[in-house]
């Protein structure tokens, strides 16, 4: 899932302005997203659209999993 959001990021902001930070506690996998202060609002979108799009395609890609993922979108 971590290539995913890489790549679903990636799209939106330059390579060099984020970090993507993926830590997994039991049937939870937390991956955070680290950007810059100033990309902040291209990465959450107008009304946080974007940011609510990528947590909605990751959702649809692990449905089968028995692991839930958790999208955290932060400043670095």
């Amino acid at each position: 899932m971590r290539e995913l959001v890489d790549y679903l990021v990636s799209q939106i902001i330059i390579k060099e302005s984020y970090d993507i930070i993926e830590a997994e506690d039991g049937s939870t996998v937390e991956i955070r997203v680290m950007v810059d202060a100033d990309k902040m609002g291209r990465i959450i979108g107008k009304s946080g659209r974007l940011a609510k799009a990528i947590r909605t395609i990751v959702k649809a890609a692990v449905q089968d999993s028995d692991k839930s993922y958790d999208i955290i979108i932060t400043e670095r």
